[in-house]
């Protein structure tokens, strides 16, 4: 084809998908394709803001390391994370609702026996974490893989210290006979996503914060039941109306409570979803 204008180049280009043998494929690049011209000629796109939304992505990848991954904090900020999370997690009333998985989870981290500190050396005050699993019809679900993992109170995972030789407020449980798992920990705090690159300079740009308000990230695994992806976020802080990634749930909201000697409690019980059959 020749001389194409702003409006032909859109079917031509469709055209030219027609032949992609995975159907998904031709399904999701059609319609990105699609989006991404109407929204080219929505907003009369420049050539000059186009070469800044390249440099933009180029400077997001350039970003991205073993232990970072701007892309997804991009995603998280721009709701699409969430969005996702929604449409792919809709379960009955009654379960434990998912929300993003973030950026700082690491697989392999250590195996831990029940009731052990998980801190293993991070800053904070001293927390005890007390978890029930279950089926929504109330079923003890033991055995159960439990993966945690948080920030300090820097706000900080142990992944973004430069030269920390071992794991720190993470660590992998499983459920005993009764459905229970425990570990002690370090008190979440609310902190600031990173904001010292391309996601940063997006939220300056349009007068948003980069906090996200205290929370566990917790993935639990079982067999015969759907792996869950969620947060418990920490009732009172500030941050729970304006999470930067768009993560709280009512449902999510835990109460930290302060014992007599001084160390925090939460008590806190999942109900999974059982897989659907193929």
């Amino acid at each position: 084809m020749r001389n194409l204008d702003h409006d032909s180049i859109t079917p031509a280009v469709l055209a030219r998908l027609a032949d992609t043998p995975d159907p998904r494929a031709r399904e999701i690049v059609g319609s990105l394709v699609r989006h991404l011209h109407d929204f080219a000629r929505e907003v009369k796109l420049t050539e000059a803001e186009w070469l800044r939304g390249i440099q933009y992505l180029t400077a997001t990848g350039q970003k991205c390391d073993d232990t970072r991954q701007e892309f997804i904090l991009l995603s998280d900020v721009l709701g699409l994370s969430m969005l996702t999370v929604c449409m792919n997690n809709q379960k009955p009333p009654g379960c434990t609702e998912s929300t993003v998985f973030g950026p700082f989870h690491v697989d392999g981290a250590p195996h831990f026996e029940d009731g052990a500190d998980l801190a293993n050396g991070a800053k904070g005050e001293p927390c005890e974490v007390s978890c029930t699993i279950r089926g929504l019809g109330g079923e003890v679900v033991a055995g159960a893989t439990v993966d945690v993992w948080q920030a300090d109170a820097e706000g900080h995972y142990d992944v973004q210290y430069a030269g920390l030789d071992h794991p720190q407020a993470r660590g992998v449980l499983r459920s005993d006979a009764q459905g229970r798992f425990r570990f002690r920990s370090v008190l979440g705090e609310a902190y600031p996503i990173p904001d010292d690159g391309p996601v940063g300079e997006l939220l300056r740009a349009t007068g948003r914060h980069s906090w996200r308000p205290a929370h566990l990230h917790f993935m639990i695994q079982a067999p015969g039941y759907e792996t869950l992806v969620t947060h418990v976020f920490r009732k009172g802080d500030q941050y729970l109306d304006s999470d930067a990634v768009f993560g709280v749930r009512e449902s999510l909201i835990g109460e930290w409570v302060r014992q007599p000697d001084g160390v925090w409690r939460l008590d806190f019980d999942f109900v999974l979803h059982r897989a659907q059959a193929a």
